[in-house]
């Protein structure tokens, strides 16, 4: 079996099982991997010791005791006010906001909580997102529904929140790396989630003040047959502050096992902010911001190439995601592989 790495040259069992196997992970992970800036605390309720709003069921902490804000921010739920929703959800049903658990204390200042702007641009700080997190999203896969969305009273508005054929909900969590086998491979690493719910495989993930990273793909367990897969470059999932016109790409070569068989392949994600309008989902309506993703995928002599929308917003993150059939090549589409968008 051939081990030898760079351009299109990979071992044969490598090619016809270990990269579609990284590739399979690749293309379920790429929507899972934009929810999760969305993670919500597992919060404590009103009246218990905290540190930071994320501790809390209401996102907001004020001298160390988890505290009431549904007289300022409403008790949750869904609303169609044009895009004051993400506002005037907060505090509701444990995926309110959180502080992000940054050096400044995040978004909320001395009580944790995040009001949002509402003035188009995405910062660091509007980013509620570590290690100890979840949030729930309501996921159908092989739909027909449009990317493109509609202007209502004047306002270009994408409503992700009917029953779709198959829906079902998800959780998220982001998890610790302290203890795990991989934790040496990755240091400084912020946090690892799953990356869909037909694989076991977990994103390993980075969070800074510029950008949030996906630094690699691991396998819950270590062993003979695990998957150990690094980036380099890290991916650029998103980038700090965020708001229509910015553009990124990152080319990357991912590298490692893939059950426990090594190779190389290629990625590359061009980004871009194209878009901002109201997301209706089952939890809320919110004012966003749209990121296209296009990512090509070359392992061998195979190349593939996916697109993703990730919508954005202020305190709570990707709120939804909508993403395409393998080999879309049209800029707004209709035949989805999947859709998610931020429930109860």
């Amino acid at each position: 079996m051939s081990k030898q790495l760079g351009g299109a040259r990979f071992g044969d069992h490598f090619s016809t099982l270990g990269g579609s196997h990284a590739a399979r992970a690749g293309r379920l992970g790429l929507a899972a991997l934009l929810l999760l800036v969305s993670a919500c605390a597992v919060g404590s309720p009103v009246g218990a010791e905290c540190e930071s709003g994320a501790d809390c069921e209401s996102g907001a902490c004020n001298d160390g005791v988890c505290i009431d804000t549904s007289a300022d921010g409403g008790s949750g739920g869904t609303t169609n006010d044009g895009g004051n929703g993400g506002e005037d959800a907060m505090g509701g049903s444990g995926a309110g906001p959180a502080d992000g658990g940054g050096p400044e204390g995040g978004a909320g200042g001395s009580s944790g909580l995040c009001s949002p702007g509402h003035e188009g641009i995405v910062s660091r700080d509007e980013i509620p997102l570590e290690a100890g997190l979840e949030a729930q999203f309501r996921v159908a896969t092989d739909v027909t529904l449009s990317t493109a969305g509609s202007e209502v009273d004047g306002v270009l508005t994408w409503d992700l929140s009917t029953a779709l054929q198959g829906d079902h909900t998800t959780l998220l969590e982001t998890l610790p790396l302290a203890g795990t086998w991989y934790e040496a491979t990755f240091p400084g690493a912020t946090y690892a989630s799953r990356l869909s719910e037909s694989e076991d495989l977990l994103g390993v993930f980075e969070l800074s003040d510029e950008a949030l990273l996906l630094r690699g793909v691991v396998s819950p367990e270590d062993g003979l047959y695990r998957t150990e897969l690094e980036y380099d470059p890290p991916v650029a999932v998103l980038k700090f502050p965020l708001q229509v016109g910015d553009t990124w790409t990152t080319d990357s070569t991912v590298s490692g096992y893939a059950t426990g068989v090594y190779g190389v392949y290629f990625e590359t994600y061009e980004n871009s902010v194209d878009e901002r309008g109201n997301v209706v989902t089952p939890f809320a309506t919110f004012d966003s911001l749209r990121v296209r993703v296009d990512l090509t995928r070359t392992v061998g002599a195979l190349v593939t190439t996916q697109k993703t929308f990730a919508f954005v917003t202020e305190c709570f993150g990707t709120i939804a995601t909508m993403n395409s059939q393998s080999g879309e090549t049209d800029d707004e589409f209709s035949d989805l592989a999947e859709v998610r968008r931020l429930t109860p």
